[in-house]
């Protein structure tokens, strides 16, 4: 288990409560931004005060409750939109790009991201999120009426906004400077293909998506013959085992102490499905024979449409590595 860096937040997640702003180490703040009527409940976005002016770790929701939230926060810590000098987005998920832009259009701030997040990019190679579902659920081996289901139940929940212009991409390590503080941009595949951390020199790590306190992290849609999220994972997880972080700050939940030794329990935890699908994996073998008999939170037969299409998705991309081993 992961020991919290900020107790009340931890407190609040096992409430399923929204916790209020505060200090992560001194400069660095959590935000919470409430998700109404969502599963998920909050979004964390962060807040890292610079010589320079402020920069921002991911942007919630494009929800005008989300803006409305963001804005009360930042008054709470004694900042305002205004003097945001920068916008890092550790991936292109709605619920992380959703007010970047009005962020910028208030401050002017520079709006960045991994370049294979990029919404033009993505869209030149891959096409739009709902065109990459539909090929990944025909690579599934299931039968039709199921991927038809599944997509369009999709259609109501998988709203991405793909329309976000980015002022730099970031398709490589590098460190952004802004006055007394350094923040270090590291590609982190695994989640997405263009997921990035950010790792700030006051020794804090922003993990997006990629690395939680606790549970699994989601593969990203496999839709093209070279796509192998797990393997990307796996690398990026030993990696970010040698940044050398004392704190890590994750979207969802709460940050905590101890990065390199969650990233190495995440790994294990990983590599471990890796060999259970392996084991399955034997001639004709399909994500959809397989997922059934994976460990889900629920016994497949009881998991919710959405879950299900979720577990679907990353047994291919846990097969995928399988395949590609050989």
């Amino acid at each position: 288990m992961s020991i919290p860096a900020i107790e009340a937040h931890e407190a609040s997640y096992r409430a399923r409560e929204v916790p209020e702003p505060a200090q992560v180490v001194p400069g660095v703040w959590a935000v919470p931004i409430p998700l109404n009527g969502h599963a998920l409940r909050s979004i964390t976005v962060f807040l890292a005060e610079t010589r320079d002016g402020p920069v921002l770790i991911d942007a919630g929701y494009a929800h005008s409750s989300c803006w409305a939230a963001f804005q009360a926060s930042l008054a709470v810590i004694g900042h305002r939109i205004e003097t945001i000098r920068a916008v890092l987005l550790t991936h292109n998920h709605p619920d992380h790009v959703g007010f970047a832009d009005r962020v910028r259009a208030a401050s002017g701030a520079t709006v960045a991201m991994g370049r294979a997040d990029d919404f033009a990019t993505v869209r030149a190679a891959r096409g739009g999120f709902l065109d990459q579902l539909r090929r990944s659920l025909d690579l599934t081996g299931a039968p039709a009426s199921v991927t038809d289901t599944m997509y369009t139940e999709a259609l109501d929940v998988a709203k991405h906004h793909e329309s976000l212009s980015l002022d730099v991409l970031l398709s490589q390590e590098q460190e952004l400077d802004f006055g007394d503080v350094t923040i270090r941009a590291v590609p982190s595949p695994g989640h997405t293909y263009g997921h990035t951390v950010f790792l700030d020199s006051r020794g804090v790590l922003f993990t997006g998506d990629t690395m939680m306190a606790e549970g699994p992290t989601q593969l990203a849609i496999v839709s093209r013959p070279a796509d192998d999220p797990a393997g990307d994972l796996l690398s990026t997880l030993d990696h970010i085992a040698g940044l050398g972080a004392s704190i890590a700050c994750p979207a969802h939940q709460f940050p905590y102490e101890h990065v390199a030794t969650r990233a190495a329990e995440l790994r294990a935890f990983h590599a471990a499905e890796v060999d259970q699908v392996r084991a399955l994996a034997e001639e004709g073998a399909t994500a959809w024979t397989i997922a059934p008999q994976l460990t889900w939170k629920k016994p497949w037969e009881q998991l919710g449409p959405g879950t299900r299409r979720f577990a679907l998705m990353h047994t291919l991309a846990l097969l995928r590595h399988v395949e590609r081993a050989r």
